[in-house]
């Protein structure tokens, strides 16, 4: 009888209907690594229902070698699956290559699942090479307004991760005649100006000052 491959014991692992031996067996993917484990743990990321193994799958693909990881993991970035996009998003960040920064296209940023647009915008923040900072942000700032309270919060904390180079595209933004996006980059210029203001507290006071705006002059 032939042995089994390490790949193939690592994908029947991975498929063990018990999360905690999927935990385990994603464990010991990392603590032991083998190039052709990579293939293996950015399928399984696409699926794995339990958000601890999906953790563990990105702990063990960082333990790789990164030129291998980041090429298995690229392709993910435009997979019909939402997961397999925000999960590969999502460990791309936690590698840390450059490279991976030009796959972050604005159809990325854009992605119209909130989970994949947040890791996009958490990403491209990261990875932001010198000299396109303006860039990223004039195009994260037609995601001003965007979903609810946890996705404005995280569009914003790409914002303050990108830093000063963002305040053109935000100043522009809190003019803008729609409420909802003066409002959020208001509360994101906020939150930059003082870090220790918790967003939520930013947004309210930002949409006391547009809701001014609306009010005769005297």
């Amino acid at each position: 009888m032939t042995e089994s491959a390490p790949s193939d014991r690592l994908r029947a692992a991975l498929e063990h209907p018990d999360a905690s031996a999927r935990l385990e067996a994603a464990l010991a993917a990392g603590t032991r690594p083998d190039d052709s484990y990579v293939v293996e743990l950015v399928a399984r990321s696409a699926v794995e229902p339990d958000f601890f193994v999906r953790d563990m799958l990105t702990w063990a693909l960082t333990r790789h070698d990164p030129s291998r990881a980041v090429e298995v993991l690229l392709p993910e970035v435009t997979s019909e699956i939402p997961q397999a996009r925000s999960q590969a998003l999502h460990t791309l960040s936690k590698i840390g290559d450059p490279i991976a920064f030009a796959a972050i296209t604005p159809a990325v940023l854009r992605d119209p699942h909130p989970e994949v647009a947040r890791a996009a915008w958490r990403t491209a923040s990261g990875l932001v090479p010198e000299g396109a900072q303006e860039d990223l942000a004039d195009e994260l700032a037609t995601q001003f307004g965007r979903g609810d309270h946890e996705t404005q919060r995280s569009l914003s904390r790409a914002f303050a991760a990108i830093g000063f180079r963002a305040e053109g595209a935000i100043e522009r933004a809190t003019v803008s005649p729609y409420d909802v996006i003066s409002a959020h980059a208001r509360a994101t210029a906020i939150v930059m100006g003082d870090p220790d203001t918790d967003f939520a507290e930013a947004a309210v006071e930002a949409r006391r000052v547009v809701a001014k705006r609306a009010l005769p002059r005297d």
